[in-house]
């Protein structure tokens, strides 16, 4: 995956988001041999890409502009996971917890484990289908503002009892996966404009540029 071409996105390569199947259950052992592994830099991830399979041969890209910070989320969908040990693993590797909204389908949890924040909305009453409502949205954007200014939200669903780091801000990375009856847009739309978010992911100005 290293070598398929990412090093060319430079400074718009955002973070990288490992989902796991259903059927994976915890097993702290061989989770932490999977995030002992992954790259924190682009130097390191190119180290990595180097040794790609020889089917990658003639479409490798193993070259990199600068040394860029490399940031990991993970996503977790079997009930073993909701054990404070995965959390504590999370933060000892500075790996995200993606906090997923899956209408119930799959765990969900919203502890902080990075100085970053990932949220992937499945949609909250019927998967990759359901519209959010206004209050919904509101309720998102109340968590998100907590979140970016390095806060917790008071009404959080948490699986370990031990608090993050403290921190002045966070960035947070916010995707609306509710696209069978095109929903995502429209509900990206309304929450940038709930939360005072231009185009490009930034909170507007007094001007409004």
């Amino acid at each position: 995956m290293l070598a398929s071409g990412v090093f060319a996105l430079r400074e718009k390569l955002g973070p990288f988001l490992w989902q796991l199947p259903p059927n994976f259950k915890f097993d702290a052992e061989r989770l932490e041999g999977f995030l002992s592994q992954l790259p924190h830099d682009t130097e390191a991830a190119l180290a990595l890409a180097r040794g790609h399979e020889d089917r990658m041969d003639d479409r490798a890209l193993l070259k990199i502009d600068r040394k860029r910070r490399l940031r990991h989320a993970i996503e977790v969908r079997h009930e073993s996971f909701m054990d404070p040990a995965f959390i504590a693993l999370l933060r000892k590797y500075r790996v995200a917890l993606v906090v997923a909204d899956t209408a119930g389908k799959w765990p969900y949890m919203e502890d902080i484990t990075a100085d970053f924040m990932y949220l992937r909305l499945h949609g909250d009453a019927e998967l990759y289908a359901s519209g959010y409502t206004e209050e919904a949205l509101q309720t998102w954007a109340n968590k998100i503002r907590a979140w970016t200014t390095g806060k917790q939200p008071a009404d959080a669903e948490l699986v370990s009892s031990t608090a993050p780091p403290k921190r002045v801000r966070r960035d947070l990375y916010c995707f609306f996966d509710n696209d069978i009856k095109v929903r995502a847009p429209y509900d990206a739309q309304r929450l940038m404009a709930i939360l005072g978010v231009n185009e490009r992911g930034c909170l507007k100005s007094a001007n409004g540029s």
